[in-house]
């Protein structure tokens, strides 16, 4: 149904439709709880998903930053896990040696805790320095003798004085209810350098929907793209898109993008994302019934586990069983992680050596991007845990 109320952020039109609807969520993911009471106490809110006919993006139109607060305790580290690291090498060595980053100023935003950013300066022979923004950085504040700093705050007005050749910004604009704005921004740091690029990434909303992936959905990503509405809003903000390309088996999509000496024709296409929106919706309630009947059913034979408790663990977590009633625990490969909670159900946080040592059982897998990385670490330390899809 179409409402007139609400307006899509990227293109401002007022062909939008509510298709999916979640009430009382965790408004964090990657939280890292200390104890029970805690983790039960998260803050909550609405997911309220609207699709726009008119440029495909998608968005949660109740969503409230306020609700949201990253600092210390946020983690989404990913590099515990050999793949993803390697993941991540491959894509500085492409900046740097195929796409020539060298002698730049490159300013990161949300570097996390600035391991990406480091990979790219710490080569010496490029020449490159970097600055990296995010409130949850923990670390020195500057390093590699001067040619590293960091500011532990979010990437504002404020922030756009720190002028910048290159402009990477991993998985950030998902979180931003205002792209637009967030790109403008963006594009003032970068005013002064004619020649400056800009590297987004950002999840594929498009694999969500065709995959039927109902928890990749939740609060804290209040933006969905398309490679379509992801250039539809860069051309908007005044950038000439250069490349979108689908990355991390398809999950993922990154950005390429530099500054025109005019102002861009700002493209628009839906494609097929308000039909597959429509068909999620249609079906989400049938496959929730299944993938909850799948859960019971490995519950009835023994300890079950989900292996990931990233985002996409937490949200199955809290979707599937909310009162702790069938699923153990979650296993996770970092360390800082383990002995932790996650937000909104409380299920405990464990190793894999740990949930063998606790008797084994079946592991369900949230990223089918690890299952190999998976099965080498229980066949090298012969653990007796049963690896499910």
């Amino acid at each position: 149904m179409t409402n007139q109320k609400n307006k899509c952020p990227i293109c401002k039109s007022s062909l939008v439709s509510t298709f999916l609807k979640r009430d009382n969520v965790p408004v964090h993911q990657n939280l890292v709880m200390d104890d029970l009471k805690s983790a039960t106490k998260i803050v909550r809110g609405n997911l309220d998903l609207m699709v726009c006919e008119d440029c495909g993006f998608i968005f949660n139109h109740t969503f409230d930053l306020s609700k949201l607060s990253y600092g210390r305790h946020y983690d989404n580290t990913q590099v515990c896990s050999p793949f993803f690291n390697n993941y991540l090498v491959n894509i500085v060595h492409r900046l740097l040696f195929e796409s020539g980053i060298k002698n730049c100023r490159i300013v990161e935003i949300g570097c996390g805790d600035g391991l990406f950013l480091r990979k790219m300066i710490e080569v010496e022979d490029c020449g490159n320095t970097g600055y990296g923004f995010d409130p949850s950085y923990v670390g020195p504040t500057t390093d590699l003798e001067g040619k590293l700093k960091f500011e532990k705050c979010y990437y504002g007005p404020e922030c756009a004085d720190i002028q910048a050749d290159i402009i990477i910004c991993r998985h950030v604009i998902e979180h931003v209810p205002n792209p637009i704005n967030f790109l403008h921004i963006i594009k003032k740091a970068v005013a002064k350098s004619p020649h400056a690029r800009i590297f987004f990434e950002t999840p594929c909303v498009e694999w969500i929907l065709s995959n039927q992936v109902v928890w990749d959905f939740f609060y804290e990503h209040c933006s969905y793209f398309t490679s379509d509405s992801l250039s539809t809003a860069f051309e908007a903000a005044g950038f000439s898109v250069k490349n979108v390309k689908h990355v991390f088996g398809g999950q993922y999509l990154w950005l390429e993008a530099t500054i025109p000496s005019k102002q861009p024709v700002v493209t628009k296409n839906p494609d097929r994302i308000p039909s597959l929106a429509k068909n999620f919706a249609s079906k989400e309630h049938d496959f929730e019934k299944k993938l909850r009947d799948k859960i019971m059913k490995l519950a009835s034979k023994g300890k079950v586990a989900l292996w990931g408790a990233g985002a996409k663990g937490v949200t199955f977590a809290n979707f599937i069983d909310p009162e702790c009633k069938l699923i153990d625990c979650l296993i996770d490969l970092n360390p800082n992680k383990q002995g932790h909670y996650i937000p909104g159900t409380g299920h405990p946080i464990t190793s894999p050596q740990e949930f063998a040592k606790c008797g084994g059982g079946r592991a369900v897998l949230m990223n089918s991007n690890y299952r190999d990385e998976c099965l080498a670490l229980l066949c090298e330390e012969n653990l007796d845990i049963n690896l499910i899809e």
